[in-house]
């Protein structure tokens, strides 16, 4: 699991939770160093904040998406998801979609879908679909 964001207390949020349900992360603090490390680390997975410096995260799902070794990686966009994120990350190729604040319940539910191709009901036992969708379908 690759987790790509600019504030070290999100990433370090994200990368301990999903330690504890037994995921391997490596953390990265902008999509420069996303792509400097996708091909070293191979995740299962990253999970990409939209605003950082250098190369923001919609950017870098294009890149990841171009690039035949790292086409088909299933991305997590985790950021404000506003509007124009949403539309503009579904154009990148984005596979899902986490907004923050968020509850790690459901990033680690996102995570694993992407991960293993299996939805698990939301806490409660019904589906966020305003939260987090899918734009694969």
């Amino acid at each position: 699991m690759l987790v790509v964001d600019d504030n070290k207390v999100i990433r370090q949020l994200i990368r301990v939770n999903l330690e504890l349900e037994g995921f391997e992360v490596v953390t990265a603090a902008d999509g420069v160093e996303c792509l400097e490390l996708v091909g070293r680390v191979r995740p299962d997975a990253i999970t990409l904040d939209v605003v950082m410096p250098r190369l923001d995260g919609l950017q870098t799902a294009s890149r990841l998406r171009s690039d035949p070794r790292t086409s088909a990686l299933p991305i997590a966009v985790v950021s404000g998801c506003t509007p124009y994120e949403v539309d503009a990350g579904v154009a990148a190729g984005v596979d899902a979609f986490l907004a923050k604040p968020f509850e790690p319940s459901e990033l680690v539910r996102i995570v694993r879908r992407l991960v293993t191709g299996v939805d698990e009901p939301a806490p409660g036992g019904r589906r966020e679909a305003g939260r987090a969708g899918s734009a694969a379908g």
